[in-house]
């Protein structure tokens, strides 16, 4: 006989009572109520709890069960199911596993912190608590859209990061199918957003800004010129290590590179007085924090430009001086200024055959720039 509503009300004693389909109710010594499917998995006779009876009703315990008997039926074992779903991390823990993963390979330490914040701040409120599982590209949808048009930068940064989440639980086996962030590509609204150049100082203006900076002796001063000569990154600069100057050149490895491959520069004559005058300032950097071993800061050109007023320019600007110097004055050919500023030339079949760093033209030009850009300086 099944149970219904009034059977069950009218039962007190402890045992098991039988629904039908393997569905029962058991009362245990406690009193508590409890239901459980007994079925057989993969050939082993086997209990599954459904739920007490305070939470889940007599018709919810047949849906289950029935659900559960389409799954032994198809061949799974829903309590390895179960656990299975059970081990499945929050999106937030996901994230926070593929950021410890990723953690010693960053260099950048801002760009490490704010590769997790940027997930905890738009996507965390969103589907943080869900599993990773869930997550549907409807619901990346949701986090991507309010910022697609209004924070494009940063909403580009959030995409890319979302999907080297999803890459992982794929990997991981916790996601199933093709990752949810492809899915939201056509979805999105386009982006009419104007590249943002590093603001540069003309090249008809830079003697008179060298011949302002020769008389400033600081620290700060001493990087920017040789930056400005070398016509380097700005990291690439404040991180330069005595171990990387050769005589005439400053090798700079593939560690520190952005293209990820060693770098010679060779050095101007003023450029290696610069050179000569920061020995005894550090073993290991040429241009040290005044109270440490460590680099430079980063925000050390923005105040100097501050005080010489020039407070529009970025250090990054002297690399389009430079560029500009060259097109406009005919200075060398294409492949030699782009080689000076570590650019890449060509596609990978043209790269293949180009091996030669053009060394000892770049030399000839780099020596020209020293001698244009210092033509004021006292």
């Amino acid at each position: 006989m099944k149970l219904n509503t009034r059977i069950i009300k009218q039962l007190d004693q402890p045992g098991r009572y039988a629904d039908g389909k393997g569905l029962y109710l058991h009362i245990r010594t406690t009193g508590s109520r409890q239901w459980l499917l007994r079925t057989t998995v993969q050939n082993k006779r086997t209990d599954i709890g459904l739920g007490s009876l305070n939470f889940v009703s007599l018709a919810e315990a047949r849906e289950k069960a029935i659900e559960l008997l389409k799954q032994v039926k198809a061949g799974l074992d829903p309590l390895a199911e179960r656990r299975r779903e059970q081990s499945v991390p929050t999106f937030s823990e996901s994230a926070q596993i593929v950021w410890e993963a990723n953690l010693p390979t960053w260099k950048n330490k801002k760009h490490a912190k704010q590769w997790l914040s940027t997930l905890e701040e738009f996507a965390g409120p969103k589907i943080g608590e869900k599993k990773i599982s869930d997550v549907t590209s409807a619901h990346i949808l949701d986090v991507l859209t309010p910022i697609w048009t209004e924070k494009p930068e940063t909403a580009r940064r959030v995409r890319q990061r979302l999907k080297t989440v999803f890459d992982w639980a794929k990997a991981s086996g916790f996601y199933v199918g093709d990752n949810p962030v492809d899915g939201v590509k056509t979805a999105l609204p386009k982006q009419n957003v104007q590249p943002k150049h590093h603001t540069a100082l003309p090249w008809q203006e830079l003697p008179d800004f060298m011949s302002n900076l020769s008389e400033r002796t600081g620290m700060s001063a001493q990087t920017l010129a040789f930056l400005i000569l070398t016509v380097g990154r700005s990291g690439e600069v404040r991180g330069a290590q005595w171990s990387e100057i050769d005589g005439n050149d400053w090798i700079i490895p593939a560690s520190r590179m952005k293209m990820k491959r060693d770098h010679r520069v060779p050095l101007s004559a003023p450029a290696q007085r610069i050179v000569q005058n920061m020995r005894g300032h550090s073993d290991s950097l040429l241009f040290p924090n005044a109270n440490s071993e460590k680099p430079l800061s980063d925000m050390v050109f923005k105040a100097l430009f501050k005080r010489m007023g020039y407070g529009s320019i970025t250090a990054h600007g002297f690399r389009s001086t430079f560029r500009d110097w060259v097109a406009d004055n005919d200075m060398a050919a294409r492949e030699v200024a782009e080689t000076s500023l570590a650019h890449q030339v060509g596609d990978d079949t043209e790269r293949a055959y180009a091996r030669s760093d053009i060394l000892e033209r770049r030399r000839v030009l780099i020596e020209q720039w020293a001698t244009y850009a210092l033509s004021k300086a006292s």
